[in-house]
């Protein structure tokens, strides 16, 4: 039965490298921009401003994209990514749990090992436009994208091997700090198609804003004061790169042989 799994996975994966490879070595035009559909996957290293910075700091991303590029070199998608970090600068947090020494202590009544991450994820609508600077062919370029959509992020708390009850199940979420809103992004950097092959990719720089609300109605370290529901204006900013992957049509041949 593992085998058959195994053979499975090897399968899948076999045929879509054999898909990209068909994909991104088909034959175009390099003299005209194309209208193409494509898939993809991005990183962004971030910096926290506004309301984050006073959760988290330095942020990762990664995510995947999918859209269609048209003849006239506007792009429109829709990603979605994956926020992590262990930046984590939240004032006072689980002081309810700590004794005197600041440690927390397990089922075993030793200190535990308590380890603090940020999560939290968008999924976006986007629309760009690739401007014919610097650009080897028509499909290249710089280019400006703007995006809108859902943004989700909170506190994630592991104790790893160590049995801690008051950080476990429905108990965590009174210290995740959960929030929820929209999100708007701005991209601005150069896109670059090549003629033929496997290297399509663009880089440069985000700055993304968040309108978030704090989703619950007590944090269990902070019992005495109230939790606050104002709007939060909380920004993202730093360096993204993607690597694209063109779906073209494969150019018609010149001749035919019966």
């Amino acid at each position: 039965m593992e085998k058959n799994k195994l053979f499975r996975v090897k399968g899948i994966t076999f045929i879509f490298c054999v898909f990209i490879v068909f994909t991104s070595l088909a034959q175009r035009d390099a003299t005209k921009a194309i209208g193409t559909p494509y898939v993809g996957v991005q990183y962004g290293l971030n910096w926290t401003g506004g309301d984050l910075a006073d959760r988290y700091g330095l942020t990762n991303a990664l995510g995947s994209h999918a859209g269609y590029k048209t003849k006239r070199n506007w792009i429109y998608g829709v990603d979605g990514n994956f926020f992590f970090g262990n930046d984590v600068k939240i004032d006072g947090l689980l002081q309810n749990l700590r004794d005197a020494n600041d440690h927390i202590m397990n089922t075993s009544g030793t200190p535990a090992i308590v380890l603090f991450f940020n999560r939290g994820f968008n999924v976006n609508l986007s629309v760009g436009k690739i401007l014919p600077v610097f650009n080897p062919n028509p499909n290249s370029g710089l280019m400006i994208k703007v995006s809108a959509g859902y943004l989700w992020h909170k506190l994630r708390i592991e104790t790893q091997e160590d049995e801690v009850p008051q950080l476990q199940g429905e108990y965590l979420k009174g210290y995740d700090r959960l929030t929820i809103g929209v999100n708007t992004s701005q991209f601005l950097g150069y896109n670059y198609m090549a003629d033929r092959g496997i290297l399509n990719f663009y880089a440069g720089v985000y700055f993304q804003q968040g309108f978030t609300r704090n989703q619950r109605e007590l944090f269990w370290d902070h019992p005495n004061e109230k939790v606050d529901k104002d709007l939060r204006i909380e920004h993202l900013f730093g360096f993204r790169v993607g690597w694209l992957i063109p779906i073209y049509k494969r150019q018609p041949k010149e001749f035919y042989f019966n």
